[in-house]
């Protein structure tokens, strides 16, 4: 291997000194040079070409190699235009979110209600159980009404009563007035004859002056007069009697009339107070968190369970920098965490006057201590267009999408 080294540099020597010379020098060379380097071995020449080759392999010291988009032009075709599909899209998503406002701080929203006991009493019956809907005026639970029937018995004994007492001066009235009329009559029959009486009195005074009739006669006439006075006084008397004794009983009336109205009120309120040992449904929804359980005893305000109406609604919390083209009616599609698969629609139907710290336990006081400005969130109620048709309870998560433009 060293001899056919130092072969190949004893060849090329004569050339790398050729080309190193003038080129008169190279001119002036004889023809049997090159003639020898044409006549190198083919061993030769294949080992010049390997070592090229080489020389090439490792890297061109003139920068001659290609590029490489040049060695891979598909992909880097592939990779820009993707890199443009990627742009595009980024540029339509900023013009089309424009147009939107969404926020994940949002909860299916609803008004509770808590069902208690208004009255005292054991639990008979609980008519139903966890998260099982009902339908408004269904019976949820029975209280022990025993005594709320004893006592509304009372109460209707007592209206009885009343209305017994109330007939009863109604009567006496009526007869009152008959003894009335009986004294006008006897007045006017006293009144007749103190008219008969005086005219027989005037009538023997003018006969006793002329001296046709005696002493006698006129002392009869004046004495029957005196007579027939005194009992039409009596009768007057006695009819004014009768009146005023129509006033005493009108009173005992509106007496009597005014016990029957207590009565009747303690009656509805009996009425009410047995109503209440059946507690019903006052919406329809699912009754939920129940607490009550049959034999034992219920207080009044005591809670038994609660109840979530079917009629829910969304509260979004917008960031307040949201807000500025939002208004009433404008349409929302509803992302609901429970139903991936599904989106509900809606609209915006209100915003609420004032922000959410506004309105909590312990507002924000910025008066005092250090001031920090922290962006505030705004309830908005958002409503379903259709019912949702799937089950909706408070706190579940929400995306709304609300469309400004």
């Amino acid at each position: 291997m060293d001899a056919k080294t130092d072969r190949k540099e004893r060849e090329t020597a004569p050339a790398e000194e050729s080309r190193a010379q003038p080129r008169s020098d190279r001119q002036q060379r004889p023809p049997g040079d090159d003639k020898r380097v044409e006549d190198r071995p083919v061993e030769d020449k294949r080992d010049d070409e390997q070592a090229q080759d080489r020389q090439a392999n490792d890297g061109s010291p003139d920068g001659n190699k290609p590029g490489l988009i040049k060695r891979h032009p598909y992909i880097a075709t592939l990779i820009a235009i993707l890199v443009l599909l990627v742009v595009a899209a980024v540029v339509i998503w900023w013009i089309n979110a424009r147009h939107y406002e969404w926020t994940d701080d949002a909860f299916i929203d609803a008004r509770t209600v808590t069902v208690g006991a208004e009255i005292a009493g054991r639990i008979t019956d609980v008519a139903v159980t966890d998260n099982q809907p009902v339908e408004a005026g269904a019976v949820l639970l029975r209280i022990d009404d025993s005594d709320y029937q004893a006592s509304l018995k009372q109460a209707q004994a007592g209206v009885e009563a009343a209305q017994a007492e109330i007939a009863n001066v109604q009567a006496q009235t009526q007869a009152q007035n008959a003894k009335i009329d009986v004294a006008g009559k006897q007045v006017a029959q006293a009144q007749a004859a103190f008219e008969f009486a005086k005219s027989e009195d005037q009538r023997n005074r003018e006969l006793l002056a002329k001296g046709t009739a005696t002493q006698q006669q006129a002392q009869q006439a004046a004495s029957t007069l005196r007579q027939d006075q005194a009992a039409l006084d009596a009768a007057n008397a006695n009819i004014e009697a009768a009146k005023s004794q129509v006033a005493v009983l009108q009173a005992q009336g509106k007496s009597a009339e005014a016990k029957l109205r207590q009565a009747e009120a303690t009656e509805d309120q009996a009425r009410t107070t047995l109503a209440r040992t059946m507690i019903t449904a006052p919406v329809a929804g699912h009754a939920t968190n129940i607490t009550a359980a049959k034999g034992t005893y219920a207080q009044p305000g005591q809670v038994l369970m609660m109840f979530v109406p079917k009629d829910v609604w969304v509260k979004a919390n917008f960031k307040e920098t949201q807000l500025d083209l939002m208004r009433p009616g404008q349409p929302v599609d509803i992302a609901i965490d429970a139903y991936p698969e599904k989106t509900f629609h809606g609209h915006v139907d209100s915003v609420q006057a004032g922000s959410g710290t506004a309105f909590s336990l312990l507002p924000a006081e910025n008066a005092t201590g250090n001031f920090v400005k922290v962006v505030q969130r705004v309830p908005v109620k958002i409503v379903f267009d259709q019912p949702p048709g799937v089950y909706l309870g408070p706190g579940m998560s929400v995306v709304p999408t609300v469309k400004l433009r």
